[in-house]
């Protein structure tokens, strides 16, 4: 086994790292993937990146990508099939990811961990991030994703924050008044690529072997 050589510090559940294995895969590119336990981060992973957080990415040339949309960007610009950058949408596509990344991930961030965030109640906190899925599903009355009939870096950017908002409590998202935004993140839920990306790896440590992400292709 030939051992990538570029390599991906992930963690499984993390919105931001799925994001990066999903521009991965949409690229077509392979990474040895190091899966980490953030309650115990590796010392390898620390030196390159003290800030602690995943994903990073660690380049052949030893450079390093520590933001999770610059890990997609970086991965679609070495090779885009599908044409997730399509220039003519790539500024509308930067602002909803802006938007996702700045306005939604705080109000999911306390819908989620209401009992840590007592200045408003559970549902005030989901209240304020439907704003979003709003906007979200008013684009998803025109097409079938967000910014046309085909797949952009902005579907992929922000599907694991959706997800990880309706998992919060599902059987209130089921009954929220966003049928176009449910149908949409069912279609990723299945997506095989998405599959691919939510592959049980186990956690790496040091002097383990590497492991080939996505395998076999």
């Amino acid at each position: 086994m030939t051992i990538p050589s570029h390599c991906l510090y992930s963690f499984r559940r993390c919105p931001y790292a799925m994001r990066a294995r999903l521009g991965i895969l949409f690229a077509g590119l392979q990474v040895e993937l190091r899966e980490v336990i953030l309650k115990n981060k590796p010392a390898q992973m620390l030196a390159i990146s003290p800030k602690g957080t995943v994903p990073v990415l660690q380049l052949a040339d030893g450079a390093v990508i520590e933001e999770s949309r610059d890990i997609m960007v970086w991965a679609l610009e070495q090779q885009d099939p599908q044409g997730l950058l399509d220039a003519t949408i790539l500024p509308q596509a930067n602002d909803l990811i802006e938007q996702n990344d700045n306005e939604f991930k705080y109000w999911l961030d306390r819908y989620k961990y209401a009992d840590r965030h007592v200045e408003m109640t559970q549902e005030e906190y989901r209240q304020r991030g439907e704003a979003f899925l709003q906007v979200l599903e008013a684009l998803l009355e025109k097409s079938a994703y967000l910014l046309g009939e085909a797949p952009s870096i902005a579907d992929i950017g922000i599907m694991p924050f959706v997800r990880q908002f309706a998992h919060v409590d599902r059987d209130v998202f089921s009954q929220l008044p966003y049928p176009n935004l449910q149908r949409w993140l069912q279609h990723w839920l299945e997506h095989p690529l998405f599959l691919q990306t939510m592959v049980k790896l186990p956690v790496w440590q040091e002097g383990d072997d590497g492991v080939v992400f996505p395998s076999g292709s």
